[in-house]
């Protein structure tokens, strides 16, 4: 996950007109929420409780006066890289003192009560599925409802996941991000449509076409990939030839999905997901890309150039380790207009570009720099992190979680409010028959890929709002050896 605190807000106290500085905190390139520093310090002091102060960076200290707009800057970088840190320990990052803050916080935000509501949620296709839940519960609870109610088995229920969704000029929907368990769908989606059309989608979430073969012969799990399939293929994101779209359509006009999904499996970027154009300085500088990303790979399909029509292909198990970088806007308006118009994102906002930084071997005793120019770039980087998490999980023997892995204790967590008062549990109305918070148990070998650190170009932004987190490696870049490469 890529956690940032791109700027503050200040807030004026209620009643004593007295005021304070609120930090916004993005997840994923996505206001999540906003905190004031004793909330954070409050944070900080059950989590030493809970792991000990060595397994935690420092906190930025309290002060007795009040902070100068510099001293207030350095704070932001400070608190920032605190959470950047902690968010990158597994076990910090699944515990109920992480997930419930961050839940907490978002309710917080918004001024959300707990309310039973009505909650529409989309397949691929365009059909809906509409669940009744509380607004505030958090996104395994939704997503478990969301698969009880089209009567998925448990067995592959995380099989999928609940994805944010846009919806483009052009009238194709864009993949946002997937939902994380510290927030809650309904807020994020009401957040979400402030700023546009969007909607939440059901979808699968794993990356290895291989395991298609353990849904294959269940009826819902089988007609959920189909829906997929096909949803992929009519928008391009396949490659299908004139002799295999003819026998598709054969297969479909029989209804015989299972031949359909093994047939489609053969097919040039299957299971992959495709991003909006964007630049790469592979294989020279400059140059337009669609990238696919999918079975343990990245594939650069070159729009421009003398290398135009040509495609490089990188392994994840190649990839050392990445890292993300915002640009500033002089820098990303440059990159636009030497691009045109056709590679521009669908948003005029040239600040939201951010680079994309891959260390990858290219040959023996060779690792090189390759980096991507695109507003998407954390949903890149999480889509590397998942396929990285899937290698070690296979590796190690085990198999996606199922909803009787969850812990569903509702233990009570403790959340410091602005205005300083203590909450014992997510706030929630007790009519309501169940509480929002519910941690889950996650694979203890859960591997952090994601590296956002450091300045590897000349054209990153001098400006303090880049992004930068600790540096771990690519785990399964460790396995490779010499018949590898």
């Amino acid at each position: 996950m890529h956690f940032s605190i791109p700027d503050t807000q200040e807030f004026q106290q209620d009643g004593s007109g007295s005021k304070f500085t609120g930090y916004n905190i993005n997840v994923n390139g996505v206001f999540h929420c906003v905190v004031r520093y004793k909330q954070l310090h409050n944070f900080h002091e059950q989590l030493t409780k809970e792991f000990g102060q060595d397994k935690l960076p420092p906190f930025p200290p309290k002060k007795l006066f009040s902070l100068s707009s510099q001293e207030l800057e350095e704070r932001r970088i400070h608190l920032e890289k605190y959470i950047q840190i902690i968010s990158q320990d597994y076990k910090i990052q699944n515990s109920q003192i992480f997930t419930g803050f961050f839940l907490n916080a978002q309710h917080e935000t918004q001024s959300a009560p707990g309310e039973n509501v009505s909650l529409d949620v989309f397949l691929m296709n365009g059909h809906k599925i509409t669940v009744n839940i509380v607004s505030t519960d958090q996104t395994d609870v939704v997503h478990e409802a969301v698969c009880s109610s089209i009567s998925l088995n448990d067995d592959y229920v995380y099989y999928f996941g609940l994805f944010l969704v846009r919806k483009e000029s052009t009238g194709d929907n864009s993949i946002v991000r997937k939902l994380q368990d510290f927030e809650s769908p309904y807020l994020s989606l009401k957040a979400a449509n402030a700023q546009g059309v969007h909607r939440l989608v059901l979808r699968k979430s794993y990356w290895d076409p291989s395991l298609d073969d353990d849904l294959i012969e269940d009826r819902v799990a089988m007609n959920l990939l189909y829906v997929q399939a096909t949803s992929d293929i009519d928008r391009g994101w396949v490659v299908v030839d004139k002799e295999h779209h003819r026998r598709l359509t054969a297969l479909q006009q029989k209804n015989s999905k299972k031949e359909f999904l093994r047939l489609a499996r053969t097919l040039k970027f299957y299971g992959h997901l495709q991003f909006k154009p964007c630049t790469t300085d592979y294989p020279a500088a400059n140059t337009e890309v669609i990238i696919h990303a999918g079975n343990k790979q990245i594939t650069f399909h070159i729009m421009n150039g003398e290398n135009k029509g040509k495609e490089g292909v990188f392994q994840v198990t190649r990839m050392r380790c990445w890292r993300i970088t915002s640009l500033n806007e002089d820098v990303a308006a440059k990159v636009t207009a030497a691009n045109g118009a056709s590679s521009s994102s669908s948003s005029s906002d040239t600040s939201k570009h951010m680079e994309l930084a891959i260390e990858y071997l290219m040959a023996k005793d060779s690792l090189k720099w390759v980096t991507i120019v695109t507003e998407q770039a954390i949903l890149i980087s999480m889509c590397l992190q998942g396929m990285v998490d899937e290698l070690m999980m296979k590796k190690s023997g085990r198999r996606i979680r199922r909803p009787q892995d969850r812990d569903k204790s509702n233990q009570s967590v403790s959340f410091m409010k602005r205005d300083g008062t203590i909450s014992g549990e997510i706030e929630e109305d007790e009519t309501v028959g169940h509480k929002a918070m519910e941690s889950v148990k996650r694979l203890s070998d859960k591997i952090t890929s994601l590296n956002i650190m450091g300045k590897p170009k000349s054209q990153r932004s001098s400006s303090s709002s880049s992004h930068t987190e600790p540096n771990p490696s690519n785990s399964s870049f460790g396995g490779i050896g010499d018949e590898d490469l």
